[in-house]
């Protein structure tokens, strides 16, 4: 394949057809940053306000570095794999300390930073820095299967260093008109918009003439990847515990999924346990009277969750509770919950007005 057609024509495609994101209108490392740990798993439209909330609270590296747990969990309630908030305060500690404050240039250093792998790094140093380093996502993965006619896992070793490869000698061709960054995106930017996992749009593509794949008609074969693990259903109980115009929550652990994070609280039963009084004292909730008050159903990775919530108490007689914190709801709206206990304090926001 001629590598110096494909780089100009996808070159000229993204100065024409990129959309027009605010992360795109700057070169600092630090915003790039910001945005690509928050794309990771995590479509652009959903992204959009959280960064522009972000940006705002934390501008710098040294704001984010300083800022309480609680703060950047709150920033990032929502968006999910907490663990990526949680790396990027390490790593703007590392860089307060190593660095100077200054983000780094050398993408060793940017790849020895917490929560910052080799795609990362490269999307940074390419965009950020116009150096040839090669980026490989689940986007990127699919334009270069069909790009090149790769088959196989790509996710395999000898498959993903073959892709690599692809994507350092693209790169490096783009070098030659210090467009790295732009040649970078628009391998994301296709993926997106044209080379989709289902339709892709081949009549639009910039590339259609090189692609192998639908050369041979055999675009939906690529890329090759393994049968999805079969989703797993698990069932949660919930409960809402009020006393004196205060509601009981309590803070995940350190090291448990949604670490730090508040939720009510609650326990996993059986799929077919129908009945709370016994999740009720699986807690050690004390109480005669439950009355349904919501049911949640969302997805984590494999895993397609219930959670039911109950009311505790209601008809006069009141609970003894677990432990944990009793809040205001002007207390609760202010701390991070998991997504499932934020909808649950939605609930109660709406029936507490």
């Amino acid at each position: 394949m001629n590598h110096k057609r494909l780089v100009e024509n996808l070159l000229s495609w993204f100065a024409s057809s990129a959309r027009d994101l605010p992360w795109r209108r700057t070169k600092a490392p630090y915003a790039i940053w910001v945005s690509e740990i928050m794309l990771q798993q995590t479509q652009v439209k959903t992204v959009l306000p959280y960064w522009e909330r972000w940006m705002q609270a934390l501008p710098n590296i040294e704001a984010l570095a300083k800022t309480a747990p609680q703060t950047i969990h709150k920033l990032w309630e929502g968006l999910g794999y907490y663990t990526r908030v949680r790396n990027m305060q390490k790593a703007a500690v590392t860089i307060m300390e190593k660095h100077a404050g200054e983000f780094p240039t050398s993408f060793e250093d940017v790849l020895a930073l917490p929560g910052i792998g080799r795609y990362t790094a490269g999307a940074i140093c390419s965009i950020a820095f116009n150096q040839p380093t090669p980026i490989l996502d689940g986007n990127v993965i699919r334009v270069l299967t069909r790009l090149f006619g790769i088959g196989g896992d790509p996710h395999s070793k000898p498959v993903n260093a073959k892709l690599w490869r692809f994507a350092q000698e693209v790169v490096t061709e783009a070098a030659r008109s210090n467009s790295c960054g732009e040649l970078n995106q628009s391998l994301m930017e296709l993926g997106a918009l044209i080379c989709t996992p289902r339709e892709p749009r081949c009549g639009c593509c910039p590339v259609a003439r090189q692609c192998v794949a639908l050369r041979k008609r055999h675009v939906h074969r690529f890329p090759q990847l393994p049968p999805r693990p079969i989703a797993t259903q698990r069932r949660f109980v919930g409960f809402i515990l009020a006393r004196n115009d205060r509601w009981l929550v309590r803070q995940r652990p350190a090291g448990a999924v949604n670490a730090h994070l508040w939720e009510f609280p609650n326990v996993e039963v059986q799929l077919n346990d129908g009945h709370p009084a016994a999740a009720a004292r699986a807690l050690g909730v004390r109480g005669e009277h439950f009355e349904a008050f919501c049911s949640i159903k969302h997805t984590i990775t494999r895993y397609r969750i219930c959670l039911d919530v109950y009311r505790v108490g209601r008809n006069g007689r009141q609970s003894r509770a677990v432990a944990g914190h009793w809040r205001s709801l002007p207390q609760l709206v202010q701390l991070p919950f998991t997504s499932a206990h934020k909808k649950v304090l939605q609930h109660l926001t709406l029936q507490s007005t």
